[in-house]
């Protein structure tokens, strides 16, 4: 059964994320880990699935044909082409070079089977690049069901029938740090915008000079379809 869900939602609509931003540590390496997933892997026509308001556009048209998105609902800027669940998408067999799905694998209640989903879309040599939280808190309830491990993202697509290429941690223990402190203290969202900066930036040096990915905020997953 199709899951009743909020229409028109505001979805993240740019990549543009300011340094005092209380959401930079986050965006600031999924953002980085996703350039570096597409200009690798993404070619032709390329299915977005949980595509929002595509805020990757940008980026994949220089590297796709075609950007086929498909969603649960309509998106607050209208950019949805197919609605439709991700565990069963209205499209043929084999009929795409690239799957692409960023931040929407938590929020699927049978996430295997969108995964499979990407596998059937997907022409064989074909590349599946998703990302997901490992740490995050709850949002967009109650339709927030799992969190990832790299073992967890190897074994589903693994589980589809997706040869492993590449699991990417978004961030280190440093950087997973900084962020919680923001989201543990609601006195945070009051101070200056310069303290948030200099915040941001400590812990982006602290990540970057004793990076541990050990615990991390997000992966992103690349799998090949044998």
């Amino acid at each position: 059964m199709k899951e009743a869900r909020e229409e028109s939602l505001n979805r993240l609509s740019s990549t543009n994320i300011a340094l005092h931003s209380t959401e930079y540590l986050v965006y600031h390496y999924l953002y980085k880990s996703l350039q570096f997933a597409i200009d690798k892997y993404v070619d032709g026509k390329l299915i977005d699935i949980g595509c929002g308001n595509k805020p990757y556009s940008q980026w994949l048209k220089e590297k796709s044909k075609e950007h086929i998105g498909c969603d649960i609902i309509q998106s607050s800027s209208n950019c949805v082409d197919v609605i439709c669940e991700a565990t069963k998408i209205p499209l043929p067999d084999n009929s795409f070079d690239t799957a692409f799905s960023t931040q929407t694998i938590e929020h699927v209640g049978d996430f295997q089977l969108m995964v499979n989903e990407a596998y059937r879309l997907l022409k064989p040599g074909g590349h599946f690049i998703v990302s997901g939280p490992m740490y995050w808190p709850l949002h967009e309830e109650p339709y927030d069901f799992h969190r990832f491990t790299k073992h967890g993202f190897a074994h589903t697509l693994n589980t589809a029938g997706f040869e492993v290429v590449e699991i990417i941690p978004n961030g280190g223990k440093w950087a997973l740090m900084g962020q919680v402190i923001i989201q543990t203290l609601p006195v945070w969202l009051t101070f200056p915008k310069i303290l948030k900066l200099l915040h941001n930036k400590f812990y982006a040096w602290l990540d970057q000079k004793y990076f541990d990915p050990i615990n991390t905020m997000n992966y992103v997953a690349i799998g090949r379809k044998k």
